[in-house]
């Protein structure tokens, strides 16, 4: 794992091939407890191409230098990415509960 969170990734590669394609991160919270939201692709074998992208966010905690993955929700379309965003907004974009 990585001892700095700005060196943590999804990105997964098998002989020399990309399984997992990290797009883009954004790091929601530092410390001992850090928070990331990803955005990737999954290689499709079937298809021989890269899948739609898809989205998780990870909790990772910092014991003995590292960061370890603690947990994970993964984000199964951007119908429900959309859903998560109105649904946070709503609670605090206009500042009521």
């Amino acid at each position: 794992m990585a001892s700095d969170v700005n060196d943590i990734t999804i990105q997964y590669e098998e002989e020399d091939q990309v399984l997992v394609k990290e797009l883009d991160k954004e790091i929601l919270t530092k410390g001992a407890w850090a928070t990331i939201i990803f955005r990737y692709q999954n290689w499709s074998r079937a298809k021989n191409e890269f899948a739609k992208e898809m989205f998780t966010i990870r909790r990772y905690q910092k014991r003995d230098g590292e960061y370890l993955p603690k947990s994970k929700f993964n984000i199964s379309s951007a119908d429900q990415a959309k859903k998560i965003i109105a649904t946070l907004d709503k609670w605090v974009g206009t500042g009521t509960k």
